[in-house]
């Protein structure tokens, strides 16, 4: 199975392409690193991948959201990498640090130079893949609309792909290690949107108001409290308001105030409840303030959930290969690849961080989050491992065999 069949010879060759591959690799990371784009906007990234691929990438739908092929015809292993950055000012001071409030804080840019290099080295081994490799840079992953709904619209990969991986960095998990486990690993995510009307006035009478600010700040402490009371304590579950806004000057008591949010459940069963809990306490504390309380949901994304045999048959080919797993690891973090398990048997890998050299210990979007150039190996090789896998397992949904 895996890196084991034929003696492993085609995962000796693919690392040995890849360790070929890599230095460009670096260089184009950099460049990515440089100048990071909004999702949906990727235009110049979108580029500079197309022009470093083996064979002509696929537009999808006029986007830029990137589909390559390499290998035969024929259901292949999709192996997706983010493009788009993050509404961050980076503080990392490296010499290739973006500017204008925008930066790869995710690894999206370690992702896309990995799965470049992933695919050129498989196209030196083209007449020896166990199944064509389909690599799909995507689009929007940190935004709404997510490019994984163009991804899933595209009426030529629909019957085309077997099995679909992603590769992720965490700072949570050792250096050298890969965290792959069955079931539920990153949460449903609800992004919501609170509005708070209210009546405005002076604030030296605040009698003669309807204070929104007021309500909000309520409503906030409010809605922190749901996940300890309304969720089942051994459910992971986070709820987080991110933003707020109201009003413009220090003597007026504004009619309108807002802020955004987020809702993240491990569990099926808390996903929809929480939602309505949400819904409610925001309407019911405006009220208590003679205010109106309504939410919008601007995302909503299920659990990303790992295929079990796919799980399997990576954590056996990592042992094989001799790379260390993780110990179980899950989080209400969230990804839109999540999407791709509703059509596909599908895996997310998470390559660790921790204790990297060079690495200054940082969360996934913080603005001196930078994983070092040595992690575009480890991202490369995860991929390379999470593609055999997938291309050496039965189908779990169709039965078909590899």
């Amino acid at each position: 199975m895996g890196v084991v069949r034929d003696g492993g010879a085609v995962w000796r060759e693919l690392v040995s392409a890849l360790e070929e591959e890599l230095p460009g690799a670096v260089e184009l990371r950099r460049a990515l690193h440089a100048t990071p784009e909004p999702g949906g906007a990727e235009v110049r990234t979108s580029a500079l991948l197309a022009d470093e691929l083996p064979v002509a990438a696929r537009s999808l739908d006029g986007t830029t959201n990137l589909v390559a092929r390499v290998g035969a015809r024929g259901p292949g292993v999709l192996v997706r990498a983010e493009l788009d950055g993050v509404e961050l000012a980076e503080r990392t001071g490296v010499p290739y640090a973006a500017t204008g409030g925008r930066m790869h804080a995710c690894g999206h840019d370690v992702h896309c130079a990995a799965l470049v290099a992933l695919a050129r080295a498989a196209h030196r081994l083209r007449h020896r893949l166990p199944a064509p490799l389909l690599a799909v840079f995507q689009a929007s992953e940190e935004r709404t609309p997510s490019g994984a709904e163009v991804v899933l619209r595209d009426a030529e990969l629909k019957d085309d792909v077997r099995a679909a991986v992603g590769v992720h960095v965490h700072p949570g998990i050792p250096w050298g290690h890969l965290g792959a486990d069955p079931g539920a690993v990153n949460a449903a995510t609800y992004g919501f949107e609170i509005t708070v009307e209210g009546s405005a006035g002076h604030g030296a009478y605040p009698h003669t108001t309807r204070d929104p600010v007021l309500a909000l700040a309520q409503i906030v402490v409010a809605l922190h409290t749901l996940t300890g009371r309304r969720v089942d304590p051994v459910h992971p579950a986070a709820l987080s308001v991110c933003a707020l806004s109201a009003g413009a000057g220090d003597n007026v008591i504004p009619d309108r105030a807002s802020a955004l949010g987020t809702l993240r459940t491990l569990h099926e069963d808390d996903h929809l409840p929480m939602r309505e809990a949400v819904r409610t306490t925001v309407a019911q504390v405006a009220a208590a303030h003679g205010c109106t309380g309504t939410v919008r949901a601007h995302r909503d994304e299920p659990a990303l959930v790992n295929d079990p045999a796919l799980t399997g048959a990576l954590r056996d080919a990592a042992r094989a290969a001799g790379v260390p797993l993780a110990a179980p690891w899950r989080s209400c973090g969230g990804d839109d690849f999540a999407r791709y398990g509703t059509s596909w048997p599908a895996l997310m890998v998470f390559v660790g961080l921790l204790d990297a050299p060079g690495f200054a210990p940082a969360p996934l979007h913080s603005p001196v989050f930078l994983p070092p150039d040595e992690a575009v190996r480890e991202v490369a090789r995860a991929q390379a491992l999470g593609y055999l896998a997938a291309a050496e397992t039965p189908n779990p949904r169709t039965g078909q065999a590899p």
